[in-house]
């Protein structure tokens, strides 16, 4: 109560002496002030609280109108003598004083860069890690394993923090949340050069790399509630599966939180309402119950409604039955869950990895491939490198309502960008909005302002490609958590309805495959250090017939070619179930610049980037397609526009993209049944600026690409030291 009385006090001084505030130039909202600036109070729209915040506001010129009943005669007698009111001084801003900063690792910056930002901003840097406000590490330090200053902050409880609080912090003045940036679920203990088909010697480690997947579906139980221990079913009426799971994100309200709702009957036909809500991965904060209605089903349904209502301002069955939803500001967006199971918990675990090859009728070396593909960590590591790996959300088992509902707020935003304002506070809260609606769709443990046309492509399309194949992987694979099946591998590789053959390596194919590999092949750098490749071995494929084109229908298209084709492990069930599938849009950067098209590259060094996971699980699988670019097909070297891209789609014409380097058409030469290999040393081309690194290539025809062989290939560090040295600038 005090405090606001004290609210209202220094709004009214604030009116008194220095004039009436205007509104918000953008939302058209009121500012308030605090701390050292003006925040507006107002709403963007129903995903986002207004961001604008100014240490000189807008002031109305005009007369304080004094409301009717307030008899201060005095008060009166100031306001009419104010003519002009005087410009509010503001002290300087630093939102880091008297907070000791410890940074640690190859941030984007030099470390004497962030000394003197975090200086200049009232902070110190200290050297060790012991009792400081928190440890700023950068992304890599996950796949590092983390350094001694991470050691010692972990075991003594410090705050870790990535990199981009730091930015965030400096950028709004004024310090960001530590749990909204917290890296501490990603560092995990270094398990370098531990292959994909080879458990763990630790297996505890292995999996609590990722935590427990605590609800994998729409009939699916949520662990906290502990009763599928006791034999516990997700209720069904009337076609009504009463099990709803909802996000809201808003970077602005500093909002990242889950909620989660259940009607679970038990064998003795008592009925039990879980219900949770928290934020993303901080569950000791975490609203949670489980209510015993017994037998009173219409009390539980009548409670399960009231709190469908009161999450999202929307009425329960409109959305249960036909998907009917209005969005409203600072409440809940529902994920929509499918009947399955995410693969993430009901694929094979690392301990049983060994026991189901064992029973496995296929080849061994079939079988080591099946393993991988079968197994959870291969989408739990992706999900985990994207930074969407909720625990309470099963983003590997949604419905494809909501996927396409992802795949429509992607599109429309790109439509918007083109009228969008480009720069100054209206274009970054377009960005802001966007950022909200997308994370609110696609929860994210580690939610940021996407910005710019790249961003867009590599943590949006890119993450969409990738969680609607991970969907397409829980499908097919299904439930082998429990399996009882005596041969749970070929019975995958029956479903997934691919053909798959290790290839001898003393066949012509393979020798012709390895050295494609090595003369287009450039080391891959992450970080300082550098990566090659080898090849452990090659299967030749044929990807599902019913719904890919098979090698005999692509051998009579014309101007065919055998193409590099980079993919993540979770995306190769999708691959070999479904084909090659198009980008879901066009962006103007390399990778989507091709728009809804299928695109590989004759480079295998282009596709090894796309393959290449992190240095604790170093092997990768690329592909290599059977390519025609029909009859007719274009040479490009700049991006185009959107129109143009549209107008190749619709004719169905290929492309090819030049790239700033290039086969060596010396080396060129031509495989069996008029395929062209364009095998040849990486040399610079003419094209010196192309956005294309490698030379790419694209067709909008499904029909005109075929899965031909998948190499299993493994990263090694070429310039590996014992002792990394840390970044210039940081001190020991």
């Amino acid at each position: 109560m005090v405090s606001s009385l004290l609210f209202i006090f220094w709004i009214r001084a604030d009116l008194l002496y220095y004039g009436p505030l205007g509104k918000c130039p953008i939302c058209k909202g009121f500012f308030e002030f605090r701390v050292n600036r003006y925040i507006c109070g107002g709403n963007y729209s129903e995903w986002s609280k207004c961001p604008t915040s100014v240490r000189d506001p807008p002031r109305r010129n005009e007369m304080i109108k004094v409301p009717e009943g307030i008899a201060d005669d005095q008060l009166r007698e100031w306001i009419q003598k104010r003519i002009e009111f005087p410009k509010r001084e503001l002290p300087e801003e630093k939102p880091l004083k008297n907070m000791v900063i410890c940074l640690s690792g190859r941030l984007s910056r030099r470390h004497d860069y962030w000394r003197q930002k975090i200086e200049k901003c009232g902070g110190e840097v200290a050297r060790t890690s012991l009792g400081v406000a928190c440890l700023v590490v950068p992304p890599a330090e996950s796949e590092r394993g983390g350094s001694n200053k991470t050691a010692d902050a972990l075991e003594k409880n410090v705050p870790v923090v990535s990199e981009q609080w730091l930015v965030d912090t400096i950028q709004n003045n004024e310090v960001q949340p530590l749990e909204f940036y917290d890296m501490k679920p990603y560092l995990v203990l270094d398990a370098r050069g531990i292959a994909w088909d080879t458990p763990d010697p630790v297996d505890e480690s292995t999996e609590s790399l990722v935590g427990e997947i605590k609800l994998c579906g729409k009939k699916g139980i949520h662990r906290d509630s502990r009763l599928h221990k006791v034999g516990g079913r997700i209720m069904e009426r009337d076609g009504i599966v009463y099990n709803c799971a909802f996000s809201l994100c808003d970077l602005v309200a500093k909002q990242n939180d889950y909620a989660i709702i259940q009607l679970i009957m038990l064998p003795d036909n008592h009925l039990h309402l879980f219900y949770k809500k928290s934020r993303v991965g901080d569950d000791t904060k975490a609203e949670e119950r489980v209510e015993d209605f017994g037998s009173r089903v219409g009390d539980a349904i009548s409670e399960f409604v009231r709190l469908f209502e009161e999450l999202t301002g929307n009425e329960f069955k409109p959305w249960e039955r036909e998907k009917k939803f209005v969005k409203k500001a600072f409440k809940f967006y529902p994920f929509d869950m499918d009947v399955g199971v995410d693969i993430r918990r009901h694929g094979l675990a690392p301990r049983n990895l060994g026991a189901a090859a064992l029973h496995c009728k296929l080849d061994p070396f079939v079988s080591s491939v099946m393993k991988i593909l079968c197994s959870q960590e291969i989408y739990r590591y992706a999900l985990m490198e994207m930074a969407h790996d909720v625990f309470d959300i099963p983003i590997g088992m949604m419905s494809n309502t909501h996927l396409e509902r992802c795949e429509q707020l992607l599109v429309n935003f790109k439509e918007e960008l083109k009228t969008a304002p480009g720069t100054g506070l209206a274009g970054e809260v377009a960005w802001i909005d966007f950022s909200n609606k997308w994370f609110t769709m696609m929860p994210s443990t580690m939610p940021f302002t996407i910005r710019g046309y790249k961003e867009l492509a590599d943590y949006v399309a890119a993450v969409y490609e990738t969680v609607k194949d991970i969907n397409v992987a829980s499908r097919v694979i299904g439930d082998l958590a429990g399996a009882s099946l005596d041969d749970a591998l070929s019975d995958c590789y029956a479903k997934i309805g691919c053909s798959i053959s290790l290839l001898d390596k003393e066949s012509e194919d393979y020798k012709m495959i390895v050295k494609y590999l090595k003369t287009t092949y450039e080391p891959y750098k992450v970080d300082d250090v550098v990566y090659g490749v080898s090849v452990e071995n090659i299967f030749e494929v044929q990807a599902n017939p019913n719904t890919s084109p098979t090698y005999d229908d692509i051998k009579k298209l014309p101007n065919k070619l055998l193409l590099w084709c980079g993919t993540r492990s979770s995306n190769v069930v999708r691959h070999l179930n479904k084909g090659f599938q198009p980008a879901v849009c066009q962006i103007p950067v390399s990778g989507y610049m091709f728009g809804r098209g299928i695109v590989c590259s004759d480079a295998s060094a282009e596709a090894a980037q796309y393959a290449f996971t992190g240095v604790d699980r170093p092997e990768g699988f690329l592909m290599l397609a059977v390519f025609s670019l029909g009859e007719q097909f274009t040479e490009i070297s700049t991006i185009l526009e959107e129109e143009e891209v549209k107008s190749l789609e619709e004719k169905r014409m290929g492309v090819k993209g030049l790239g700033r380097k290039k086969t060596d058409e010396a080396d060129h030469f031509t495989w069996k049944d008029d395929i062209k290999v364009p095998c040849g040393c990486l040399i610079p081309s003419d094209k010196k600026d192309s956005p294309l690194e490698y030379n790419e290539y694209a067709v909008y025809d499904p029909k005109q690409v075929c899965m031909k062989f998948m190499v299993w290939v493994k990263y090694e560090e070429q310039n590996m030291e014992v002792d990394v040295p840390e970044a210039p600038g940081e001190e020991e």
